[in-house]
């Protein structure tokens, strides 16, 4: 029956598998930032992008608070993807390698 209570269309579905999977890969960048942060060869300012991602992601303060209707959540939603971009974008090729390589093994 098309109008039953409870019943999830497959785009609705679809949506919540990418959603669960968008957050699964934030939680892996997070975790590499982390790793970033720690690691003895990686440059200072890699380092400071990491720390301030880190710390938004973590942190229960906003810049722009919540119950502002849209603002409230599009800071979140492109604030800690520029900064991991960022971050990614100044870290050498080679420390991402290399911890890509240790976290397969």
């Amino acid at each position: 029956m098309p109008g039953r209570v409870g019943t999830i269309s497959p785009m609705g579905r679809l949506t919540s598998l990418l959603r669960r999977a968008d957050t699964a890969r934030l939680a892996t960048l997070l975790l590499a930032l982390w790793k970033l942060f720690r690691h003895p060869q990686t440059p200072w300012l890699p380092k400071v992008v990491a720390v301030l991602v880190l710390a938004y992601a973590l942190s229960p303060i906003d810049l722009i608070p919540d119950v502002i209707p849209v603002l409230g959540q599009l800071d979140d939603l492109v604030l800690v993807p520029l900064g991991i971009a960022l971050a990614v974008k100044l870290t050498p090729d080679e420390l991402w390698l290399f911890a890509a390589m240790r976290d397969a093994a």
